[in-house]
């Protein structure tokens, strides 16, 4: 599977369904499959950074990720799933590479090193190493809590073969551009891009598909965008667009992975826990995030389940 293939379209960057210690558990996330399948996605990604991926001991990723591959696979017979092995160390960012290729993942996605400052040399041979596991690697770019790509570093990334693609996070246009720019010598090399407010501005750009954070409560809307620049309806998709740009609010009243979990907890979806040092929505916060989305009812996935 090239990067194009991989990456068209929406993948859903799925949030980590845990037990009440923190730890990975798929049984959490049946009633979220579920969902995902019924509204029609078929592409995931797993551990990332609205899966709590950095948070979790790597020990504890195996059979985590052996299941939610399988429980897909059931779901959806012909889905995608790629596995995030990002790891401050390119030895431990090996070790969860090859818990996805166990796992029978069609691709790793994997940031930058992290913690320390990098060379662009040292950055590039992170991703060299990977090519052992023979596993396709999307370039994850998240210079918010990684090494940043210098401009040197992605001009490079075509002339490792094992580099399919890259899910831009960056949320900067311009980047994403010099991403782009790698299309003319790698046409199947897929590109997408993760900054929800920009979405419909991506996809006009060229971008192969988009992989918003937003996916997990409101699929269908992310669905919906790319099915309207698809035939052309720019007036869809700029709405579906205003309305995306209207829900990241919900990070206004608590940032990050918390308050996306108590959403689809307030839907029946998905336990609240959290992975530490993060902590769950307080009841206030809950309360405020409840009032929040109850205008949005209409394009949020539909739980048919209770709050836990």
């Amino acid at each position: 599977m090239n990067g194009v293939e991989l990456l068209d379209g929406l993948v859903v960057p799925l949030v980590t369904g845990l037990d009440e210690n923190g730890m990975p558990d798929a049984s959490a996330s049946t009633r979220l499959l579920d969902a995902m399948a019924r509204t029609g996605v078929t592409k995931l990604m797993l551990l990332g950074s609205n899966g709590e991926g950095p948070l979790l001991a790597t020990s504890s990723l195996s059979p985590y990720v052996a299941e939610m591959v399988a429980a897909w696979r059931e779901r959806v017979p012909a889905g995608v799933v790629v596995v995030n092995a990002t790891a401050p160390a390119t030895t431990e960012a090996l070790e969860r590479g090859t818990i996805a290729v166990d796992a029978g993942a069609d691709a790793a996605a994997l940031c930058p090193p992290f913690y320390f400052r990098h060379r662009d040399d040292e950055i590039l041979d992170h991703y060299r190493r990977f090519e052992r596991l023979g596993i396709p690697v999307i370039v994850y770019n998240l210079p918010r809590y990684t090494n940043e790509m210098s401009p040197a570093v992605i001009e490079q990334l075509p002339a490792l073969a094992h580099v399919v693609g890259v899910k831009d996070s960056s949320g900067d246009l311009e980047t994403l551009t010099r991403f782009l720019a790698l299309k003319e010598s790698r046409p199947d090399f897929g590109v997408s891009q993760g900054g929800e407010t920009a979405l419909v501005a991506g996809l006009r750009l060229g971008a192969d598909g988009i992989v918003p954070g937003t996916g997990n409560v409101a699929p269908a809307l992310a669905l919906r965008i790319v099915a309207a620049l698809r035939t052309g309806d720019d007036a869809a998709a700029d709405e579906a667009q205003r309305i995306t740009t209207a829900l990241t609010g919900l990070h206004g009243i608590r940032p990050g992975v918390p308050a996306v979990k108590a959403i689809l907890d307030l839907l029946g979806l998905l336990p609240p826990h959290v992975a530490p040092p993060l902590a769950a929505c307080t009841a206030s916060e809950r309360s405020a995030l409840e009032a929040f989305i109850a205008p949005h009812r209409s394009v949020l996935l539909d739980g048919g389940g209770t709050p836990s």
